[in-house]
């Protein structure tokens, strides 16, 4: 019987560990076969995370992180799950190579997908002048080009955010208005450095080593055309990895996992959530470690006061 399993192995997963860890409740860390360390794996260097001024690369922190996590004794396998038990005290956890986990406390932080265009080279460049995170990467691209997909409020503020650095952001969107709210269109109207792509779709990323120009079609007329810019921003929504979670826990409209009181609890006793399965806010590395430490102390608390009903 395990105190505390943690799922997911992002920031959120990592900090969470670090300080289950260190309050001697040995934690396990099932931390997935393939995507293991969050989106930070994927991302080249970090510069806004506290204590690297110089900036660090993604995945260094991330395994910076799991070090740190296996210092105080947390145990790490790279494995995936996949059912879940919640219901009564013991919780039970279904591991891809058969192992049934038993715990008192589930911590769930597998964090969000970045909803993707699809096309091969977004993936091959993606650090190279594709980023899904405007307040992530937009001081990479000083002076210079780029273009924002979307139409929504997420890409409006990602485009206008960009202004504080960029030359010229392009917002391009399929329609030919705008799904955001009005204030967001107010002021990305206003701002003389953002100009306007109406129903237009990418069809293409072009470039060797980093972006270099976009393939545009008119969903229209059918023309296409190429657009000159060195940066590519995809703000076409996120996608929460709850999918084990349908119909035992209480998600919003959106698949995020729903917070009750102040703290990590879901509505299931005993389970607690952090990261961007609770975040469609931030979304920041930083935001989500500060969420994992929470579940922690809110799970230690959470076995304290088990353990003293059970005395």
């Amino acid at each position: 019987m395990r105190q505390i399993v943690i799922i997911g192995s992002g920031p959120a997963g990592y900090t969470a560990a670090i300080y289950a860890a260190r309050a001697n409740l040995k934690p396990l860390v099932i931390a997935s076969s393939v995507e293991f360390g969050g989106e930070l794996m994927k991302t080249t260097e970090v510069e806004n995370f506290p204590g690297f001024p110089e900036g660090i690369m993604g995945p260094d922190l991330m395994m910076k992180m799991q070090e740190q996590a296996e210092r105080f004794g947390a145990e790490i396998v790279y494995d995936d799950v996949t059912r879940l038990e919640l219901e009564g005290e013991v919780k039970k956890i279904h591991r891809g190579d058969g192992t049934v986990e038993e715990a008192l406390t589930v911590i769930y932080a597998t964090g969000s997908e970045y909803r993707k265009l699809g096309l091969p080279d977004e993936t091959r460049l993606s650090g190279y002048g594709v980023s899904w995170c405007a307040t992530c990467d937009g001081a990479f691209f000083r002076q210079k080009k780029v273009a924002v997909i979307g139409g929504g409020d997420s890409a409006l503020e990602e485009a206008t955010f960009l202004t504080r650095f960029a030359d010229k952001v392009t917002l391009v969107h399929r329609r030919k208005e705008l799904r955001g709210s009005k204030i967001m269109q107010d002021r990305a109207f206003s701002n003389p450095k953002i100009d306007f792509r109406w129903n237009s779709v990418v069809e293409g990323v072009r470039g060797e080593g980093r972006v270099e120009a976009l393939e545009l079609r008119d969903v229209e007329t059918g023309a296409t055309d190429v657009l000159t810019v060195q940066g590519l921003f995809v703000a076409i929504g996120h996608d929460p990895n709850t999918q084990l979670f349908v119909g035992q826990l209480e998600l919003d409209e959106n698949g995020y996992i729903v917070l009750h009181g102040e703290g990590t609890r879901t509505s299931v006793e005993g389970v607690f959530a952090a990261g961007d399965v609770v975040d469609h806010v931030y979304r920041q590395a930083i935001t989500a470690a500060g969420t994992g430490c929470m579940s922690a102390i809110d799970a230690e608390r959470y076995l304290e006061a088990l353990a003293h009903t059970n005395a």
